[in-house]
């Protein structure tokens, strides 16, 4: 298939010198009083025409859409074109009145992914999933049935697992899937400290320029058929999945969930508990490295200086190691 054939690229509205591509989206259905004024879609974003015979996906964390430029140039210096996908109601996908980051199943997003990776493959011989946070979680949950798809998965923060005691989440778990069941747009009232976002946004304590209506402060409300979802998701993990490709989870060294302001929380994963997560990601697959980032903020990415410089160092590393130098070895060892 020639490049872009079929395909009605546009510039970007939120970043400059960026793409984006309509994913229609067919089987996507409304919740219940959800207005239909606009199509449920989603949203592929990308640098310029395929330049690399390889390719990175990137899938956004809860709450949020795509910014990172510095990740996208990251990639290209790498020899990997960079595409991300703003899934359904997130980001530039999120039509009026839609109930912002609401799905009652994770593998409902396989639609925009499926119809992101045809669009992708068709320029490109080798294909790697970044995911963050959610994210890391939705993309995890799809590798697993992808089979031969990828060619790496990497993962910054996923949220494979939850906060609390296993009897405090399996008591949650069962609430939660009795009450989607009832009702599963009902908003759960959880408080935001706002602290997250004071340490990344640069009109605040951070560095980072970012749409705050898009990656919102406060946070998208929080829906019980949401929450289930996710729990259901991570039920998933902790049985064991099966990802064929090789695995990098990235997480912070540690967490820090203080609920006043402190200029530690530069240097911690203010959001997830990362121990929790280093535990669930040696489930995933049969070939998982886990790197533990110093002073690594949640997004991994959005860290301070030496912090992301660990983060793109160990990137850097894996990648040449299990996608790109790969190539060059032999397809098989002989006993020594």
């Amino acid at each position: 298939m020639p490049e872009d054939e079929g395909a009605d690229w546009r510039p970007d509205t939120k970043l400059s010198g960026f793409e984006c591509l309509t994913l229609e989206l067919p089987l996507a259905t409304y919740a219940p009083d959800e207005p239909e004024t606009d199509p449920l879609v989603g949203t592929l974003v990308r640098r310029g025409p395929a330049r690399h015979p390889r390719a990175v996906l990137y899938v956004h964390g809860w709450s949020d859409y795509f910014f990172q430029t510095h990740l996208a140039k990251f990639f290209d210096q790498e020899g990997f074109d960079f595409y991300a996908v703003d899934l359904r109601r997130y980001g530039r996908s999120l039509g009026e009145g839609q109930f912002a980051g609401f799905i009652t199943d994770l593998d409902e997003y396989g639609q925009e992914l499926d119809a992101a990776l045809e669009v992708v493959r068709a320029d490109h011989d080798q294909m790697t999933v970044m995911g963050h946070s959610t994210g890391g979680l939705v993309a995890s949950l799809w590798a697993s049935r992808r089979p031969g798809e990828l060619n790496g998965l990497i993962l910054n923060a996923p949220w494979l697992d939850m906060h609390g005691t296993e009897a405090f989440r399996a008591v949650t778990s069962q609430f939660l899937k009795q009450m989607s069941k009832r009702n599963a747009t009902y908003v759960i009232n959880l408080p935001d400290s706002g602290l997250y976002v004071r340490s990344i946004h640069d009109s605040l304590d951070g560095e980072w320029d970012f749409d705050l209506g898009l990656k919102k402060h406060p946070s998208f409300v929080l829906r019980a058929g949401w929450l289930a979802a996710v729990m259901q998701g991570q039920k998933r993990v902790s049985a064991g999945l099966a990802i064929d490709c090789p695995v990098l989870t990235l997480i912070s060294d540690r967490s820090d969930f203080r609920r006043t302001w402190d200029e530690s929380l530069f240097e911690a994963d203010t959001v997830l508990e990362v121990d929790k997560l280093a535990k669930a990601a040696v489930r995933l697959g049969p070939h998982v490295t886990v790197v533990r980032i110093k002073g690594g903020m949640h997004d991994l990415t959005l860290s301070r200086l030496p912090a992301r410089t660990a983060f793109f160092d160990e990137v850097r590393r894996w990648a040449h190691a299990y996608v790109v130098d790969r190539e060059s070895l032999p397809e098989a060892v002989s006993a020594i």
